[in-house]
């Protein structure tokens, strides 16, 4: 059985990974997001409305 002193030391070392990965996932896309503004991606930018032809 576990004891509550090596419950509390994986529960400290799960929320430590949990916020490490969504630090990183939050890093990449910032990242994401400076290199398509540097190189003016077009895949993420949404068109003009008043340029696309109505029927």
């Amino acid at each position: 059985m576990i004891s509550s002193t090596e419950m509390i030391r994986i529960r400290r070392q799960m929320q430590r990974r949990i916020r490490d990965v969504v630090a990183e996932r939050r890093r990449a896309r910032q990242f994401e997001a400076t290199v398509a503004d540097l190189t003016d991606d077009p895949t993420d930018a949404r068109p003009d409305p008043s340029l696309t032809p109505t029927a």
